[in-house]
């Protein structure tokens, strides 16, 4: 059992209640919101993401909503990837970056109206970079948090619950892409999203009065396929070499140190933030990139709050940023956000709190 203790300055989700219900017996902070990490068994919450489905609330990943004449404008100037061809119901993952080209947040990116867009965000201000940039730019456009909170359904049997739900419609919805519709009165937008690699979709509740009530609409549509509740807390996000901003990021990181390159096109707009330091930095080269490690040793030992060394011949070359057991490796694996110099199949040792301990850098992502 634990204790949260109220205050306005920590907000719930609208599906609070109903993972309490659940047996939620962990959480954390996440924009200021109470993000469910486990459900007291996380040896079953890692299988049935990576074999059944699990129902996660994801209602921290709050929106951005820009709305008015300049709103696609204002979307461009904060996204260093060309959105001129994104279309009405189109998602796109989208890396921002400040103007020293350090990523900040990497939201996935809703056109739901040409004069509205959604930016659902990861675990940072940027409602207040938002309103920041549009203000100093003089845009005619609205910056709001919107009344809409995502709920996962993840893992390889997550199409068939949401198709259970919606009808087979949501088969033929392609990825990042979503459809506003309606359940039971309730609105939401369906769109095939979410963070893991195993499938499936997030449903974005947009009446917060209703979380509750579509939570168990899940739950009761997922019971044939045994669907239980989980988290995005998994070892399932590093084997499959996801990308954590603000937790494999730090003050420094352009999407280029962390495999988000393929996310940047150098030639939208010189007004872009972030793009003329992007620029450069392809220029000259990042000075670090992102492997995968694999540490020794056969007892669980995830990494605590802070970012530990790695060194190379006895000089430190980068930091784990990530540590987690994987029970389909049988290891503990990580990231390492390293100097370029250093390579795939390359021995290290990372400085634990037990001491030194060998690793192996290998390509991501692990599975």
């Amino acid at each position: 059992m634990f204790t949260i203790h109220p205050t306005a300055r920590l907000r719930p989700s609208p599906f609070y209640d109903a993972v309490v219900a659940e047996g939620m017996t962990a959480a954390s902070i996440y924009n200021r919101m109470i993000m469910p990490t486990s459900f007291g068994d996380p040896e079953a919450e890692y299988w049935r993401i990576i074999n059944g489905v699990s129902q996660w609330d994801v209602g921290c990943e709050r929106q951005v909503q820009i709305k008015g004449p300049d709103a696609g404008r204002l979307a461009q100037i904060l996204s260093p990837r060309d959105l001129s061809k994104c279309k009405v119901g189109q998602g796109k993952y989208v890396p921002l970056c400040n103007h020293q080209g350090t990523i900040i947040n990497d939201p996935i990116l809703l056109k739901l109206a040409d004069d509205l867009y959604w930016f659902s965000i990861a675990d940072s201000d940027i409602w207040v970079w938002a309103r920041a940039i549009a203000a100093e730019r003089g845009l005619d456009v609205e910056v709001s948090e919107p009344d809409v909170s995502p709920m996962a359904i993840q893992g390889p049997k997550g199409e068939d619950v949401v198709a259970s739900v919606f009808g087979d419609w949501v088969r033929e919805v392609r990825y990042f892409w979503f459809r506003e519709t309606e359940i039971e009165g309730i609105p939401v937008a369906v769109q095939r999203s979410g963070w893991s690699k195993q499938g499936g979709f997030e449903i974005y509740l947009r009446d917060g009065s209703k979380g509750t009530k579509l939570w168990n609409i899940f739950k009761e549509a997922g019971k044939p396929f045994g669907i239980g509740p989980g988290a995005p807390a998994t070892a399932e996000r590093t084997e499959s070499g996801l990308v954590s901003v603000g937790g494999d990021t730090d003050a420094e990181t352009s999407p280029f140190d962390v495999r988000l390159e393929k996310y940047v096109d150098l030639d939208v707009a010189d007004d872009v933030v972030g793009i003329a330091a992007l620029r450069e930095i392809k220029r000259n080269g990042p000075r670090r990139h992102q492997l995968g490690m694999i540490l020794e040793g056969d007892v669980p030992a995830p990494l605590g709050f802070a970012w530990e060394e790695i060194r190379a011949g006895g000089r430190k070359i980068g930091d784990m940023t990530n540590c987690v057991w994987s029970r389909r490796m049988n290891a503990n694996i990580g990231y390492a956000l390293v100097s370029v110099e250093a390579a795939p199949g390359d021995s290290v040792e990372v400085m634990r709190d037990t001491g030194g301990t060998a690793a192996k850098l290998v390509e991501l992502p692990f599975l």
